[in-house]
């Protein structure tokens, strides 16, 4: 069996010393069988020049930070016993670069979708399913999530693919590629691609993070979703399903579903995406983006191609943030059934279809989206795995 050693940083301070000394320790770790929980002071940095297989959840703990390098590959097995989980007060930095991503992948010698259970952070940035500063536990790893410091950090994940992750249990337990638990903006998270994953692309629980240049493809549910009071930014994003029966939503944007007007409200901000559908999903009625139960948005050059809806608003929360209010500007629609409708869901039937005011979208032929229209955009070349 081939080992590696690994440094291991534990620290410790005083109330009178406040002085951080390392305190280094050898611990071996055995690349083969990537998988146990990091501990308060432990610092694991893996070797970019060995390939790990993740067999089981790897845990970093609050205290703890987990540092992959540019260009390490994570072959995962163990279906969604096989995780990595980041607690609050936890750090990953998966810095992989645009030259050289961090691939986190199946080990199966043929991949499918469910191979493993995705990246999940818990940050303790606000969430508006709790009380007031208060927490919520993931559905993965069972971790306390939210709090009160909107400025939370948990790192930094840059230029890294997730491959061949995810699984749907039921409609209130479900693994993504990449799930934000109440992240806060102090957490960096730019270059990710989702791809062939089980349940949804990225999907945010309440927080305040902001992300860039962010790949949702080919994913089982929605490329992009949000509930419990997001309130970050999304700049730079291309979601695209390849199958008429793969797939539901681009996206799927919630406030609360228990209290569509609970405070503080999700309110996210988008400028510059692209989402290419069906008119037909796998098992939501029509395919669609769907804004509902009390979310608001602002979306600047955005393409929405191949809807049956492009842009679908439910609930009368949800419409008085929306409705006539301007929020969807520079919109190119592509070949969409309707561009724009209010929609009331008679659960066993389509969707009953509503006219929206006047006001609530500006059109523009020349918006770009992500960048390149429908095409995949330039930013995303190489690194992404495209």
């Amino acid at each position: 069996m081939s080992l590696t050693t690994v440094t291991v940083f534990n620290s410790c301070s005083s109330d009178e010393d406040t002085t951080i000394t390392p305190n280094p320790s050898n611990v071996t770790i055995d690349p083969n069988n990537f998988q146990g929980t990091l501990k308060s002071g432990d610092k694991l940095v893996l070797d970019a020049t060995k390939t790990y297989k993740m067999t089981g959840a790897v845990i970093v703990n609050s205290g703890a930070e987990l540092t992959i390098p540019a260009g390490t590959k994570i072959l995962c097995t163990g279906g969604t016993a096989t995780y990595l989980a980041v607690a609050q007060g936890g750090k990953l930095f998966s810095n992989g670069t645009a030259a050289n991503p961090v691939i986190f992948t199946s080990g199966a010698a043929t991949p499918a979708k469910a191979d493993w259970g995705g990246i999940v952070i818990c940050g303790k940035a606000p969430i508006n399913s709790a009380a007031s500063g208060g927490t919520a536990v993931s559905e993965v790893a069972s971790l306390p999530y939210g709090g009160s410091a909107a400025d939370d950090s948990n790192g930094s994940i840059t230029y890294t693919q997730i491959r061949w992750a995810g699984a749907r249990f039921n409609a209130s337990k479900e693994y993504n590629g990449l799930s934000l638990f109440g992240v806060g903006n102090g957490t960096k998270i730019e270059g990710i691609a989702v791809i062939d994953g089980a349940d949804d692309g990225i999907e945010f629980f309440g927080g305040t993070v902001n992300v860039s240049n962010i790949v949702s493809i080919n994913n089982d549910d929605d490329a992009f979703d949000w509930t419990e009071v997001w309130n970050g930014s999304a700049t730079n994003v291309y979601g695209k399903r390849n199958s008429a029966t793969v797939g539901n939503r681009g996206i799927e944007a919630d406030n609360n579903a228990n209290n569509h007007t609970a405070t503080p409200m999700s309110n996210p901000t988008f400028k510059n995406a692209t989402f290419i559908g069906y008119k037909t999903t796998d098992n939501e009625q029509q395919g669609m983006n769907m804004f509902r139960v009390g979310t608001g948005v602002t979306m600047d050059n955005v393409v929405f191609s191949g809807w049956e809806i492009a842009i679908a608003i439910q609930d009368a929360a949800t419409l008085t943030n929306l409705n006539g209010k301007n929020k969807f500007t520079n919109i190119k629609f592509e070949n969409n059934t309707y561009n724009a409708k209010q929609v009331t869901e008679v659960k066993g039937s389509p969707y009953v279809l509503g006219d929206l005011s006047t006001g609530t979208y500006t059109e523009n032929a020349n918006a770009t989206g992500a960048g390149n229209g429908t095409a995949t955009p330039t930013w995303a070349s190489g690194w992404a795995g495209l």
